[in-house]
């Protein structure tokens, strides 16, 4: 039998399907539908999510295959982006993003409430206050406060009120306690809250009117999802301790496997429960967009060539495109450091190689140093992972060897979830 992954990010629409072995069979992708006015419709999301798994289907048949043969379906989304609905599913509030901002009415009651000085919820941007602002956005009666991967399942099986270890974190939920916290009902109606399961537990089946339609197995289970960062770490890595995965696209993502949580809000650090382990990590604004805004990736390849990265620099650059910081160092003031700039381009991109590199080994030490495992092996992703001399210069800093990634699609991981976790 096979596993369907589906991976709603914020370019698109994407699915996998894997075979007993893991192997991936088929793919496919569709785009997310234009949404008109300011507010976001959540009912797009399904609609964009139903088109590409029926692509999927068509795509299976292609191979030998048809959507009868799926037996398992995971699913991840966008951290932190959300909706209300009634019973019935039906939105009554506007979807709102993962990087919506403005609540600080809604932080300053989550404060009052009682919430540790240290906690994920805290702050005008948290997924606990843009859930606050759903209530008073809503119209009619809210039934189920749904994360974007969690209301693409709950269409899925019929029935929502369900979440996972993964997407609740932001909104409150303790993975670890397995609880929400004693304080939550202050701030909002806890009736609305998911009933949450560890990431990789089969849900429910389908639906029947829905299986039809889409052409899938009505007897395939649904498993409870994850983010969509967590995925791609699923994709790119085996689930083992000390193993690690840096995505360097247009910031720095970092992301180790340990057996101990670790969440330091305040240094941008924080743990998702997968399994027996914590995914410890962060992301920095450095990475890929600085070096784009100086050079074309013709220009990196070139220079690339005239820089030796056995060579220590002293240049001590902070690359970033704008002040502002989220991790290692939590400053949203903190300001660029890309001076003195030396005549030679080669000798500047060093600089900047060398810079994002002292950036990812700090947050790989930040990590250690406050209980986490240092990475054992370690697995690079995105634009810049394929730059040869820019990884030599990473392996000097962190004082190991790097692997490019075999596999990025946060589909993958989402289908592996199923089989891995559950």
């Amino acid at each position: 039998m096979l596993t369907l992954g589906l991976d709603i990010g914020t370019s698109g629409i994407r699915t996998a399907v894997l075979d007993q072995s893991g192997a991936v069979v088929a793919t496919a992708r569709a785009a997310h539908l234009p949404q008109t006015g300011a507010a976001i419709d959540a009912s797009l999301w399904w609609t964009a999510c139903a088109e590409c798994i029926t692509a999927q289907v068509k795509a299976l048949e292609e191979v030998g295959y048809s959507g009868q043969d799926i037996a398992a379906i995971g699913i991840d989304g966008t951290s932190g982006s959300m909706v209300l609905t009634d019973a019935a599913l039906n939105p009554v509030s506007p979807a709102l993003m993962y990087n919506s901002k403005g609540f600080e009415a809604e932080a300053a009651r989550i404060d009052a409430a009682g919430a540790p000085p240290s906690h994920i919820t805290r702050g005008s941007n948290s997924a606990l206050a843009r859930a606050m602002r759903l209530v008073s956005l809503a119209e009619g009666t809210p039934v189920h406060l749904l994360h974007q991967a969690d209301f693409i399942a709950a269409r899925l099986m019929g029935c929502g009120g369900l979440s996972d270890h993964n997407n609740a974190l932001k909104t409150g939920y303790d993975p670890e306690r397995e609880t929400w916290p004693d304080w939550v009902d202050q701030v909002i109606d806890p009736k609305l809250l998911p009933d949450v399961r560890p990431v990789g537990t089969a849900l429910a089946g389908l639906d029947q009117a829905v299986a039809a339609d889409l052409g899938l197995n009505l007897r395939a289970q649904v498993h409870a999802g994850t983010t969509d960062s967590t995925a791609a770490f699923i994709a790119a890595a085996p689930l083992e301790a000390g193993v690690a995965v840096t995505s360097i696209g247009s910031t720095l993502a970092l992301k180790v496997l340990s057996t101990k949580r670790i969440d330091l809000p305040e240094q941008g650090l924080y743990s998702h429960k997968i399994g027996p382990y914590w995914v410890a990590g962060g992301a920095s604004n450095t990475g890929g967009a600085v070096l784009l805004t100086h050079f074309n990736v013709a220009q990196l390849e070139a220079l690339s060539t005239r820089i030796d990265p056995e060579e220590p620099d002293d240049l001590n650059y902070y690359p970033l495109n704008a002040p502002g910081e989220r991790f290692p160092i939590n400053d949203p003031d903190l300001a660029p450091r890309l001076t003195p700039r030396p005549a030679d381009d080669a000798l500047f991109l060093k600089g900047l190689f060398e810079g994002i590199a002292r950036i990812e080994a700090e947050g790989y030490r930040l990590i250690r140093d406050r209980g986490g495992l240092y990475p054992t092996h370690l697995v690079t992703a995105g634009g810049a992972a394929g730059n040869v001399t820019f990884r030599r210069i990473r392996e000097r800093h962190l004082g190991l060897r790097i692997d490019v990634a075999a596999e990025v699609d946060a589909a993958v991981g989402a289908a592996r979830i199923c089989s891995v976790l559950s």
